[in-house]
């Protein structure tokens, strides 16, 4: 491993006992070997690697509008399954209210709600009218 090009700065007054200085690691994490195996520093030794800029922002946009895609989708799913309860809200609503017309237009609730008008229930049932051809 390279050495550590950066200096680690004296300790200050009043927090020397705070700031102990970093033992160098036995190379025992995962991290760390990962970066032994694909060698990364070798790619930094001379600045940064403007060849690889144009991937590195590609792979980031590409990210953005994996996420902004995502975001887009629960924002979905969360309106439809709003929109799903209410209707099935109305649909109850429309249900109660259709039982509650059938049974204010049966007959006997009609009778029943004209009485108090004063009008009376005909005795007699409906004749039919039969009209000629040529009469009208």
């Amino acid at each position: 491993m390279a050495d550590n090009k950066f200096r680690i700065q004296a300790p200050t007054r009043g927090n020397e006992s705070r700031v102990k200085p970093s033992t160098p690691s036995t190379g025992t994490s995962i991290f760390s070997g990962l970066e032994k195996k694909l060698k990364l520093e070798s790619y930094f030794e001379e600045g940064f690697p403007t060849q690889y800029l144009p991937k590195i922002l590609f792979a980031m946009l590409l990210s953005l509008l994996y996420i902004s895609n995502t975001h887009h989708a629960e924002k979905a799913t969360r309106k439809i399954d709003k929109m799903q309860t209410e209707v099935e809200d109305l649909r109850a609503d429309y249900t109660t209210l259709k039982a509650d017309i059938m049974y204010a237009s049966k007959q006997s609730e009609v009778a029943r709600r004209v009485k108090e008008l004063g009008l009376k229930e005909s005795l007699n049932p409906p004749y039919k009218l039969v009209v000629e051809k040529g009469e009208y």
